[in-house]
């Protein structure tokens, strides 16, 4: 079955920076388009970043996010990074990446059709 595994999150000052990963297996991973969304307590899971799977497919950012943080895929290992520069206190949060064959890029959840786990990040001030 289709697993996401996601690692990299942790404790991190504001101004640091951290690189998420997310291992894909059981899928087509290139031709899978990949999200990464953000949930922190009481609030609605947000979009953060994602790219579809066709070559020149254009990765798409969050404004609150644009300029700060960078999706990158490696088709090789399937696996998908998001790095994480001048983190902000209002960036922690569950971080989950998401995947949906044959898919384009989307901002929904609704998008994607598998999920993984989450791993928590969290910005002290």
């Amino acid at each position: 079955q289709v697993q996401l595994v996601e690692s990299g999150g942790g404790l991190v000052q504001a101004g640091g920076s951290l690189r998420l990963s997310c291992a894909a297996s059981g899928l087509t991973f290139s031709r899978s388009a990949m999200g990464w969304f953000r949930q922190a307590p009481v609030k609605v899971r947000e979009f953060v970043t994602a790219s579809s799977w066709w070559t020149d497919g254009r990765t798409y950012y969050a404004d609150s996010v644009k300029g700060r943080f960078t999706m990158s895929r490696d088709n090789a290992k399937n696996t998908v990074y998001l790095q994480m520069n001048s983190l902000k206190p209002e960036d922690t949060a569950v971080y989950h990446c998401a995947a949906r064959l044959l898919g384009r890029a989307g901002s929904s959840p609704e998008d994607y059709t598998h999920w993984g786990q989450g791993t928590q990040v969290t910005v002290s001030s």
